[in-house]
């Protein structure tokens, strides 16, 4: 047994998984959307509840996941990429505050707000370690 010994999973994985963890993001962040603007959400199957619940523990064990693997990774370039993307993610929430006064009637805010604000929450928090897992390192020149 090789004690003290860190053992990198090969940067493939960390890619893969940044990709699926954004795919399922994607999918699992379209649920509050439909909720928001459907009129009735009781006219919803109930299977529409299982499986935005199922998704939204997948999408909460693959952010696990993805701090896991990317957090040790994290450096001052993917800190300086971070930064430069909350400064446009936070650009995005003034356009949602945009949408609440101009479409505040039309969208059932109480059906999707707290489904948006946690997503938006994990996303947040998990971007540095999602940037860093989803790099491929490149060998400097002239090594194997």
């Amino acid at each position: 047994m090789n004690r003290g010994l860190r053992v990198d999973p090969a940067p493939r994985h960390g890619q893969r998984l940044a990709r699926l963890t954004a795919a399922v993001f994607i999918v699992s962040s379209a649920f509050p959307v439909v909720a928001g603007l459907a009129k009735d959400t009781a006219s919803f199957p109930r299977v529409w509840g299982v499986v935005d619940v199922s998704l939204a523990f997948v999408l909460a064990s693959l952010a696990t996941a993805v701090l896991g693997v990317g957090q040790e990774r994290v450096d001052d370039a993917v800190r300086a990429e971070s930064y430069r993307l909350y400064r446009i993610l936070l650009h995005g929430i003034l356009a949602l505050c945009v949408v609440f006064f101009v479409m505040g009637d039309r969208i059932t805010w109480i059906n999707c707000l707290t489904g948006f604000a946690w997503r938006a929450w994990l996303l947040l928090y998990c971007l540095p370690a999602w940037l860093a897992a989803s790099r491929v390192e490149r060998p400097a020149p002239g090594t194997p």
